[in-house]
């Protein structure tokens, strides 16, 4: 009772400042909404959840084929009777992956898309002065006609992205134009001399009269001092909306370059009657123009700009795909101490929160749709599938529009057979779309299809690959060839890299360096994922025409089905852990390529009792020549390319080792040291060690030879010879798995397990 009375008041008050106060107002829903759901374990689950929340936080992180259905989340909230003559507006910044909304029991809408933004009027079902009943039945079942069909993540169902009630005048800037903002910032004609930028306004009027108002766009520098102010009248028509657009003029602008200067602008649209100001709306305004290369790359404003990017997942250990602010600075602060300069935000629409964060800072961003392969080559031919895939696309470019951080919009990734018609179709239909929307932007595609000559490549104005050599095939420095070809074969093709990486277990360590089976297994040691992520980007640094890269991943990602690494349920090719606890050693090594700070990393600190008395120790840094000390003696100064130093044969004593690495840079010494055991290795460990690597395959290649040798044997027509070999080749199979299952019962007593490890 206490609780509603403070409601209560507090309402009062709110309401009171709405009516001082005739612009709009933006008000918080995250707190207290009844929800009603399920999961693996319960048929039923009643509980109080602040938003974001999402349902499968559980059981999608312990790699169950988790929960996807229905929950309901239900809310009364206190609409005073001081708001009638306003117009009230629930946003929701992202719901998993249906929603249907209700207010008092009536049926606002639906909205179909678990990634995007949308919003509803409620001025006309709302009751005033008495609490309303907000309904969210809200569904994350898979469905065949909404984006994405397939995926390597997670489909976190739930309400998992803030909510607001938004309350204006009869008068507005309209927030009903796909939840956007209302104002679109064009960015026509940008240069080092002057910035032309049409403001168009969607001004909506529900009023039963047509009404003369006047629009004033007023944009003011850093430091709050005003460099335009224009004022013009607009007429409105009763129960319409007027688009009014609005030239801007900006003499010598300062321009937004990355993360060499950031810099920002502040433009504020207003509408107002008379002096009153009866709408606000402020947006961030970037002023830059840019433009890509097939020879020489990527360039903005003028300058060379090699685009040093990961891609990065909205999930997080514990939370899922609720994050909160605090998660998105986080991740952000993580990306930006690794020195990255771009960023793909994979494989859907991200919060805006996010993406103001990247405009803050000076990321460029790679924004995209959720069309993703693997299943149903991810896509069906179906009007309902066109519709929503047009729909998610107008909503990314719509309600992110004015982001300078975003410069390229993605319309399909891994999408696809070769020269598939069909899908070229719906790929065209969505290029032809994204121009029309937005004609300062440049689209851009990840493939994975090898053909050079596939139709889909041609469509989008920039094309990148998904091509994971070192992991799932080939060598790392095999990229190379493989963009050679396709820059020779295609030489107006504007060439990125959109996906590279390896697996990389914190817990998996090695003295030699050696290829892990990648999917479906457990072994996966960190010492690999650097040596692919070394010569990768060797490949990607020395090829001009390559306009940029992306690193998949940042963070290690839930994806539930995955079975390796040292978790089950997650994807670990990430830089940093699922956790954002532990930085990998290949964090350290992009940190030295590609920040400014000063960066000296001993790699395998994590391998802490080591196998061999004579050891290679790699050094990533970015300080020149650095000293490398063993016991407290010298093992000689040392300089690297690409910023990696190796010195080979380091010996070990046994026992306890202080290695340290030593830099001297402008009189100031940086330094990390790690202590390293080295014991005498058991033949149990060595045999262990043998197992770890050649069981499992060997396990596979006998099975397979026992089941082709029967099937040889039981056919009539067989040479004498043949079938001498089969019967040897046979018996030594049997022989073999018979003396794998007997070491393994006897080093089981010794708590070793033989198949727990990779190979190969």
């Amino acid at each position: 009772m206490k609780k509603n009375q403070l409601l209560f008041i507090l309402s009062i008050f709110s309401s009171l400042f709405n009516t001082l106060n005739a612009q709009r107002q933006l008000v918080s829903l995250n707190k207290e909404w009844d929800f009603n759901g399920a999961s693996l374990w319960e048929e039923s689950i009643e509980e109080v959840v602040d938003l974001p929340h999402t349902w499968n936080t559980e059981d999608a992180a312990q790699g169950y084929t988790y929960f996807r259905g229905e929950g309901n989340y239900t809310k009364k909230y206190f609409v005073d009777q001081s708001l009638k003559g306003k117009r009230l507006f629930l946003k929701f910044e992202g719901v998993q992956t249906v929603a249907n909304v209700s207010v008092n029991g009536t049926h606002l809408g639906e909205h179909r898309g678990g990634y995007s933004a949308f919003t509803f009027e409620i001025t006309k079902n709302v009751k005033y002065g008495e609490y309303n009943y907000i309904e969210v039945k809200v569904d994350n079942s898979e469905t065949e006609d909404i984006l994405p069909l397939g995926g390597d993540f997670n489909i976190y169902g739930g309400i998992y992205r803030p909510v607001q009630l938004i309350i204006t005048e009869e008068i507005c800037i309209s927030p009903l134009d796909f939840a956007s903002p209302g104002v679109y910032l064009f960015q026509n004609n940008i240069t080092k001399e002057k910035a032309e930028v049409s403001v168009v306004t969607k001004i909506s009027n529900a009023s039963v009269s047509n009404s003369k108002i006047e629009l004033e766009v007023v944009i003011s520098d850093a430091v709050g001092k005003i460099v335009h102010q224009g004022k013009k009248e607009v007429f409105v028509n009763a129960g319409g909306t007027k688009d009014t657009n609005h030239s801007v003029l900006i003499s010598k602008p300062h321009l937004w370059n990355g993360l060499k200067d950031p810099y920002l602008y502040s433009i504020k649209v207003l509408l107002k009657e008379g002096e009153k100001i009866i709408d606000e709306i402020t947006q961030p305004l970037g002023l830059r123009y840019y433009h890509t290369d097939a020879e020489k790359g990527f360039f903005l404003n003028g300058e060379h700009l090699k685009i040093k990017g990961v891609s990065r997942h909205q999930d997080f250990a514990g939370v899922g795909s609720a994050l909160s602010e605090k998660h998105h600075r986080q991740d952000m602060k993580f990306i930006s101490e690794m020195g990255a300069n771009g960023i793909r935000l994979a494989h859907y629409q991200h919060s805006e929160f996010f993406y103001a964060l990247s405009d803050s800072l000076g990321m460029t961003v790679w924004a995209e749709i959720p069309f993703v392969g693997s299943n149903q080559d991810g896509y069906i031919d179906s009007d309902e599938f066109r519709k929503n895939s047009k729909q998610q696309l107008q909503e990314l470019i719509r309600q992110n529009f004015n982001h300078p951080s975003i410069l390229f919009w993605g319309i399909y990734n891994e999408i696809g057979n070769y020269n598939d018609p069909v899908l070229t179709a719906i790929i065209n239909d969505l290029q032809k779309l994204a121009k029309a929307e937005d004609p300062t932007r440049q689209t851009v595609a990840a493939s994975f299809i090898r053909r050079v000559d596939d139709s889909l490549h041609k469509i989008p104005d920039m094309i990148a690959w998904n091509r994971y050599f070192g992991w799932y095939y080939n060598k790392p420095f095999k990229l190379g060839d493989f963009l050679d070809l396709i820059h020779e074969e295609e030489p107006s093709f504007k060439i990125g890299v959109s996906e590279y990486g390896a697996g990389g277990s914190v817990m998996h360590h090695e003295e030699k360096i050696r290829r892990p089976f990648p999917i479906f297994h457990e072994w996966h040691p960190e010492e690999y994922q650097t040596t692919v992520h070394e010569g990768i980007w060797k490949v990607i640094n020395d090829r001009d025409y390559v306009w940029g890269s992306y690193i998949w991943n940042m963070f290690d990602f839930g994806s539930h089905f995955r079975r390796e690494g040292d978790a089950i349920g997650i994807n670990d090719k990430g830089m940093v852990s699922y956790d954002r606890n532990t930085k990998k050693d290949a964090f350290f090594f992009y940190k030295a390529n590609w920040s400014e700070e000063p960066v000296i990393h001993l790699t395998n600190t994590r391998f802490k009792i080591r196998e061999n008395d004579k050891i290679n120790v790699k050094v990533y840094s970015n300080l020149g020549a650095v000293e490398l000390f063993v016991n407290g003696k010298s093992a000689g100064t040392k300089k690297g390319e690409n910023a990696v130093l190796i010195w080979q044969d380091i010996h070990l004593k046994e026992g306890n080792n202080k290695v340290k690495a030593v830099a001297n840079i402008n009189g100031k010494k940086y330094s990390d040291t790690v202590i390293w055991m080295y014991e005498k290795n058991l033949i149990l460990e060595s045999v262990i060690s043998f197992f770890r690597w050649l069981i499992k395959p060997f396990i596979v290649l006998l099975i397979s030879i026992v089941f082709w040798m029967i099937r040889l044997l039981v056919k009539k027509q067989v040479r004498s010879r043949q079938k001498v070999f089969a019967i040897v080749a046979l018996v030594l199979a049997i022989l073999f798995l018979l003396a794998i299952l007997i070491g393994q019962i006897l080093v089981s007593g010794l708590g070793f397990n033989l198949f727990e490890y990779s190979l190969i």
